[in-house]
């Protein structure tokens, strides 16, 4: 098929994969009200279109977190992002790399941090849950290290996993023992290309992360349960001295919504956060994203680098994000699909429709530079409710 935006890379991934494994990217919790939020907010944002202006040169370049990038964008976490593809992780750190973005691997990634620093010639960014076994996190960290992360992001929105109903229904989730893995096996048998590729090339099948921790029991079933059992939901702010003494290079949180976070995330010295709700993973009916953004932007901005995800779907995504206060913007299921239609050289393609979508909204809007990109953007008040 014709591939002109993400919306063709869902389709073309939802076609290649198995059932359980596109609607564990594509999916949210319980009624999916925050993911669907998340993609029609930024929908909504008009923007002002200026004329006459000389937009001859655009310049996407962008600095965070020290490291200048092309884009102020970075591919985001995701969990089994490696079954996506063969050895997924590897494939898309490539991609990340020929774009001159950071990429970040997922705690529970399919391929372990020293797969992916093998795969890649630059430094990436390394996602990190609060595990109970502090011994185990030390451990992580200190591979995350010897991998020459170039920076941390640590999730605070998962203390408990949410409740995801299309994960049941399709059998990642809730089915267990012989019964869940015939359903899934059934499923891949009708995606014969990604069985061959992914099932049979792309062995091992675990999560190379915390293999160590699952003393041999890789399968899905056995993933979930060490989830449940092993992430800490007694984490508190006082738990950030802990990876602080652990982590000496930028540390960022990921999952903030409400601007009293923000603040105390700010005052124990992150040096930036995340505003997130998981992509509609998690709490169902908070706000989305681009709600969130802008009063957390007004109160931390100044104090701390500030991305933003959710609902992303274009390159004028991207910049709708950036006038609601983003330094940068996090990439998430965008990656995920292209991934799974395409591989490394479908990252590829995504990320060069992402900069030269992100070139026309920045020409049409009278801007050549990313920090030029401001609330002046923005056409009425959006901010109060006005979408005119």
């Amino acid at each position: 098929m014709i591939v002109a935006n993400i919306a063709d890379f869902r389709e073309a991934a939802r076609r290649r994969l198995p059932r359980f494994l596109f609607e564990y990217i594509d999916g949210g919790s319980y009624s999916e009200t925050t993911l669907r939020r998340n993609v029609d907010d930024l929908a909504g944002i008009a923007l002002r279109q200026r004329v006459l202006r000389d937009v001859s040169a655009i310049d996407l370049s962008a600095e965070l977190f020290g490291t200048k990038q092309a884009m102020p964008v970075a591919l985001a976490p995701i969990g089994l992002a490696g079954l996506n593809a063969r050895r997924g992780e590897t494939q898309a750190v490539r991609a990340a790399e020929k774009a001159g973005i950071p990429f970040t691997l997922s705690t529970v990634s399919a391929c372990p941090l020293g797969e992916v620093a093998a795969a890649a010639s630059q430094p990436f960014w390394f996602q990190l849950y609060m595990i109970r076994d502090r011994g185990f996190m030390r451990e992580l960290l200190a591979q995350s290290v010897a991998a020459g992360c170039s920076a941390l992001m640590f999730t605070v929105d998962m203390p408990v996993p949410g409740s995801r109903y299309r994960d049941v229904r399709s059998g990642l989730a809730g089915a267990p023992g012989l019964k869940g893995d015939i359903r899934r096996m059934a499923q891949a048998a009708l995606r014969p290309g990604w069985a061959w590729d992914v099932g049979i090339r792309g062995r091992p099948h675990h999560l190379g992360n915390i293999a160590p921790a699952l003393a041999g029991q890789t399968g899905l079933n056995d993933f979930f349960a060490w989830m449940r059992e092993n992430f800490d939901s007694s984490i508190t702010w006082r738990d950030l001295d802990f990876i602080r003494s652990e982590w000496r290079g930028p540390l960022i949180i990921k999952g903030i919504l409400d601007p009293e976070d923000a603040k105390e995330a700010a005052a124990l010295g992150a040096d930036g956060l995340v505003v997130s709700n998981h992509g509609g993973r998690q709490l169902d009916g908070v706000l989305s994203t681009a709600r969130a953004l802008p009063p957390i932007a007004d109160a931390v901005g100044d104090k701390l680098t500030v991305l933003a995800d959710g609902g992303v779907r274009s390159g004028l995504d991207v910049v709708r994000l950036l006038a609601l206060g983003a330094k940068g913007v996090l990439l998430g299921r965008a990656w995920a699909y292209a991934l799974a239609a395409g591989g490394e050289a479908g990252v590829t393609k995504m990320l060069g429709l992402i900069d030269a979508e992100m070139r026309v909204a920045m020409a049409l809007t009278g801007v050549t530079r990313i920090d030029q990109i401001s609330r002046d953007n923005l056409a009425g008040n959006w901010l109060a409710g006005d979408y005119a």
